[in-house]
């Protein structure tokens, strides 16, 4: 199955309401994490108590440029593409999340399921 949409965490649209996130000054990785993370628990915002993030074989949280706009009343987040590269084997994840790095701790602002399938891609 292919990829799902993102899916935006419970805090962070109220943090930008009230303008504690700054979409032109914070900072933004792309985490991936195995089919084993609580990841996809919505209600969790404190990305240091997700569990599972993928490590070893090169892997390293890529940094992306997020924007918001709006148009119409209907708020779309955008992020460049990243790569992550393995080195010396594999690197297979069942979950990408988009964290904001600049806040303590750092923030997830969203997440997305890359494939269905009983086990990580």
């Amino acid at each position: 199955m292919p990829a799902e949409a993102w899916v935006v965490h419970d805090k962070w649209f109220e943090k930008l309401h009230k303008g504690d996130v700054d979409t032109d000054t914070d900072s933004f990785a792309m985490r991936l994490y195995t089919s084993a993370s609580n990841v996809a628990t919505t209600s969790i915002d404190d990305a240091t108590t997700v569990t599972n993030e993928l490590s070893g074989n090169g892997y390293a949280a890529q940094s992306v440029a997020v924007t918001v706009s709006e148009v119409s009343g209907e708020v779309t987040l955008d992020c460049a593409d990243p790569v992550f590269s393995a080195a010396g084997g594999e690197i297979r994840a069942r979950f990408a999340a988009i964290v904001n790095t600049t806040v303590s701790p750092p923030e997830v602002v969203c997440h997305r399921l890359l494939d269905d399938t009983p086990a990580d891609m």
